[in-house]
This record gives structure tokens, C-alpha cells and sequence, in this order.
């Protein structure tokens, strides 16, 4: 089988922290024996304009290439664009934002994210099948088109992400050895991740008496991301919204405790896991638990809850479901030329 991924997300030396999940997708399905190409739109180089002449950029490259399937991995007017082309069965994945919104500061940028979401509707009714990271987003989605879904959340690769010895993280990337570290893992600009309340609730933390510090992951090469979650103590996750997000994955494949507001998948995850803690979203909530994992062991068993989320076994499921979108879709043509 051969698979167009389309993605206006992908590691560049420009940006070696994008899409990096979107890069472990690819390389799982190349291992499952899917020849993956990756067409890359670049919309932080030239713009949200450059959405508008996808359709004619892929009939080109479907001139030259005899792909079997297309896989647009992530929603929006990207999505909504490629699924208006019926130039071959289209799979769709939505990640979050792409469906639930987001919040903006200003009228352009809430127009921006309103249209998004507006386009994501069209594309998941136009696809031939849709992927989902999570429950929440399956929920999200037009209810007529819900029949054509799976929720398949992004992997996690094992073999990366694991224990190591936190010491010599810490003195690999220059952090103090006796301060607790609390990775949030967002960047102060991202409005979802409510940066603001993140750093409310290491304050009031510190102010329970625990010299704690929080270590934001942003711009951070995904090979390092290993070593900056055993170089910390706890993940901490205060997003208004999500889907699956894969560095909680991550950091249950290293045992690293997490606390987190009630958001995506997260309490599927850490269910049952020891040292995992999901609270209300306010500081004095999350700051509590927060010292309930400095007064802990710091560590969990965390890596058995995760061994299901292998990118082989990711990539064993959407080949799978690849079979039954194209299966699908070759069957609706004969029925088109009998008819």
C-alpha cells in the first residue's frame, strides 16, 4: 500500500520540535511495511494562503505518483481543502484544537481559529475515514460522520523514552540538582495550555515551603525530550482542552509522575498508575498534589500502562483501518460503474 501523509507539521532544522509525532506516526507505518510519502505544507513559511493551492499542488503530484490512500494528519482549512479533491479514499486525523477551538486574542486570530474548526466539520464530512486521538474528540465530531471513525491515539516509542538516571540529566542539560522541576509542557504563548495557571501553581507550591521551579518544553529537539523528562520530577498539565497528548505517554514510558487537570485522555492513561493524580484546575488544587508527589518517591510504574501504545502497534491499526477506507472506497466505485 501506498500512502500520501499530508502535514503542515513536520521536523525541519528549522523547526526540529514540529510535528515530531507526526514523524513517529510515519516511521511506524514504514516499519509495518506502508510506503509512506510525506507532503509537507508550509504554512509558518508562507502563510495560512498557502492552503489555497494544495488541491492543485496534489493533483500534480498525483500525476506522477500512484498513491492508494491519502492521510491528512490534522484538520482545519488543510483538511478541508485536500478531502474536497476526490482524487483518492482521504483518512483525516484530528488532533484538537483542529476540532474543539482554541482561544485567541484578538478578532483576526478568533476568526482564524472559528473558520478552522468551521472547515474541520466539512473535511470529516467529506473524508472517506477519520482518525481521532481520543474519546473527547470523537464526541466533537458532526454525529452522521462518527460511523466512519476510529480513535487511534498517536504512539509512543518505547524504546526512546525510558528511565534514566535523573542526576545525570540534570547535569547533561545544567539544572539544579535539589530544586523540584515540574516540566509543563507548552511554551507561555499557547493560550490552550494556560500557561498562567501552570506557573500559579508552582508559586503557591513554593509558597507551601518547596523550592520548586517550572521547566517549560518548547523548542526542544524531540531527541532531547527524553533526557529533559528524567531530568524533572513531575509533568505538569493545565490545558483547557486536548486530545491525547502524547507527552503524557511519554512520561508514563520513563515513570515520571503526572498531575493534570481533567482534560483529553489523560485520566485513561494514568488510571490505575500509583503517584498519578488528576485535580481541579486551580493553583491550590494543583499545587497540593504537586507536594504530594515531592513528598513520594518521584517515580512510578508508569511504562506497563503504555506498552499497548507502541508505534508498531499504532501503525498495525491504522494499516488496518487504511485496508477498510480503501476496501470501502473500491466499492463504492463498482457500484457506481454497474449502476
Amino acid at each position: 500500500m501506498r500512502v500520501l501523509a499530508v502535514t503542515n507539521m513536520y521536523p525541519t532544522p528549522e523547526r526540529p520540535a514540529s510535528g515530531a509525532f507526526v514523524e513517529g506516526q510515519v516511521a511506524g507505518l514504514r516499519e509495518a511495511g506502508v510506503d509512506v510519502d510525506v507532503f509537507l505544507v508550509d504554512r509558518h513559511g508562507q502563510g495560512p494562503f498557502v492552503y489555497l493551492g494544495l488541491g492543485r499542488s496534489l493533483a500534480g503530484r498525483f500525476r506522477s505518483h500512484p498513491y492508494d490512500l491519502v492521510h491528512v494528519m490534522y484538520g482545519g482549512v488543510m483538511a478541508e481543502q485536500v478531502t474536497s479533491f476526490r482524487l483518492r479514499p482521504t483518512v483525516v486525523s484530528f488532533c484538537g484544537s483542529d476540532l474543539l477551538g482554541e482561544p485567541c486574542n484578538g478578532v483576526f486570530r478568533k476568526l482564524c481559529a472559528a473558520w478552522g474548526v468551521r472547515a474541520s466539520l466539512r473535511a470529516a464530512r467529506q473524508a472517506d475515514g477519520i482518525v481521532v486521538k481520543s474519546q473527547n474528540l470523537l464526541e466533537a465530531l458532526p454525529v452522521g460522520t462518527r460511523v466512519k471513525a476510529r480513535v487511534i491515539p498517536n504512539g509512543v516509542d518505547l524504546e526512546t523514552f525510558r528511565e534514566m538516571n535523573r542526576e545525570e540529566c540534570r547535569r547533561r542539560l545544567g539544572l539544579p540538582f535539589k530544586t523540584f522541576l515540574a516540566l509543563f509542557p507548552a511554551n507561555s504563548g499557547d493560550l490552550v495550555k494556560r500557561p498562567e495557571l501552570a506557573e500559579s501553581s508552582v508559586k503557591r507550591l513554593r509558597e507551601l515551603g518547596v523550592e520548586a521551579e517550572l521547566i517549560r518544553l518548547e523548542n526542544v529537539p524531540h531527541c532531547e525530550v527524553p533526557s529533559l523528562l528524567n531530568a524533572c520530577d513531575v509533568l505538569l498539565l493545565t490545558s483547557l482542552h486536548e486530545g491525547s497528548p502524547n507527552v503524557v505517554k511519554e512520561a508514563l514510558a520513563c515513570n515520571i509522575p503526572i498531575v493534570s487537570v481533567e482534560v483529553g485522555d489523560v485520566s485513561e492513561r494514568i488510571s490505575g498508575v500509583e503517584g498519578c493524580y488528576i485535580c481541579k484546575a486551580g493553583p491550590e488544587e494543583l499545587a497540593a498534589h504537586l507536594r504530594r508527589v515531592f513528598e513520594g518517591p518521584r517515580r512510578i510504574n508508569g511504562r506497563p500502562s503504555v506498552v499497548d501504545l507502541t508505534l508498531d502497534c499504532v501503525a498495525r491499526r491504522l494499516h488496518q483501518f487504511y485496508g477498510e477506507v480503501l476496501a470501502g472506497w473500491e466499492r463504492d466505485v463498482s457500484d457506481v460503474e454497474r449502476g
